[in-house]
C-alpha cells in the first residue's frame, strides 16, 4: 500500500534537504575544506568535533529526506529531533568562537523546519500516532 505524498510534505523534505546541504557546508568549513562567508567557526579549539557533530547530522538529513518522501511517519518524529539538535549544536558553536553570523543559515532553515513540523497540519498529514 503505497501512501500519498501532501504537498506539505513534499516542501518539507525539500527543506530537510537544504538543511542537509546548510550541515554539509558547516562540516567542510570545520574542516578548513570550504572558505567560511559569514564569519569565523571554532568549536572550543576542536575544530573536528564541530565537523564530527555536523558530518553526523548531513548523514540523518539525507535519511530523513528519504523517509519524509516515503512518507513514513517516524520521519516526522526524527525531523523534529534532528532540527531541535541542530539548534542545540549551533548555539554550542556561538559558545566555542564561533561567530552567529555564520550560523545564520543554519538557524533560519532549522528554525522554519522546526516550526513548520509543528503544525497541527503537519502532523496530521503522518496520520495518526502508532501505538507500541
Amino acid at each position: 500500500m503505497t501512501r500519498h505524498r501532501p504537498f506539505g510534505i513534499t516542501i518539507l523534505a525539500i527543506l530537510a534537504a537544504i538543511a542537509g546541504v546548510v550541515a554539509a557546508t558547516h562540516t567542510l568549513q570545520y574542516l578548513h575544506i570550504m572558505p567560511v562567508w559569514l564569519g569565523g567557526v571554532a568549536f572550543w579549539g576542536f575544530d573536528l568535533g564541530g565537523a564530527i557533530l555536523w558530518g553526523i547530522a548531513t548523514a540523518l538529513y539525507a535519511w530523513i529526506v528519504a523517509m519524509l518522501w516515503t512518507v513514513q511517519p517516524a520521519g516526522w518524529l526524527y525531523l523534529v529531533l534532528i532540527s531541535a539538535w541542530n539548534l542545540i549544536t549551533v548555539v554550542l558553536s556561538v559558545f566555542g568562537q564561533s561567530s552567529i553570523s555564520a550560523f545564520v543559515p543554519a538557524l533560519l532553515i532549522n528554525g522554519l523546519i522546526l516550526i513548520y513540523c509543528l503544525l497541527p497540519s503537519t502532523k496530521r498529514a503522518f496520520g495518526p500516532p502508532i501505538a507500541i
